[in-house]
């Protein structure tokens, strides 16, 4: 997939913490790299909260007693998750 152009509007506040991080000053040599890595960190951050909330349900799920654990077929298994 082609690259794509945004058009992002930012306050003077915004604008001017961009600006201190872009360039000579800044740890990035332009806005594009920044953008890029702010949203990679997003994606990241993101990704690794569905994670820990999967981590979190397999946790309970193995801590869970045998009693509570109902046997099914496969076939009622399919069932079940049919629209």
């Amino acid at each position: 997939m082609p690259p794509s152009t945004m058009t992002v509007r930012l306050n003077e506040t915004l604008s001017d913490f961009v600006a201190a991080n872009v360039g000579e000053r800044g740890t990035y040599e332009n806005v594009s790299e920044y953008m890029r890595d702010l949203i990679r960190r997003d994606k990241e951050r993101v990704e690794r909260a569905t994670f820990d909330r999967l981590k979190a349900e397999l946790t309970q799920a193995y801590s869970a007693p045998d009693a509570a654990y109902k046997p099914l077929t496969a076939a009622e298994v399919i069932a079940r998750n049919r629209p």
